[in-house]
């Protein structure tokens, strides 16, 4: 699962090598937690959150072929903003 969400980010981003992605799974939920540059957020979130919705949607297809559920959650950078302080 964090391939398919790390191709699919990593080819809308403009910083890609910014893009970290980190699975905490349990027996029957996976949460994917992604980062990415402060920049880019828009574009993961996109139009009226449309983006996130249909990346969400596919990865619930997948999961649920696999029987799991997964839950895919986008984290802001608090380093970031604790430089600007």
């Amino acid at each position: 699962m964090k391939e398919f969400v790390e191709y699919i980010v990593k080819n809308l981003v403009d910083h890609p090598d910014q893009v970290v992605i980190n699975e905490i799974g349990g027996t029957h939920t996976l949460i994917i937690e992604l980062s990415v540059e402060k920049s880019d957020i828009g574009k993961i979130i996109g139009k009226k959150g449309k983006t996130i919705n249909a990346i969400r949607t596919l990865l619930m297809s997948v999961a649920s072929r696999n029987g799991i559920r997964v839950n895919l959650e986008i984290i802001e950078d608090s380093k970031e903003e604790e430089k600007n302080d």
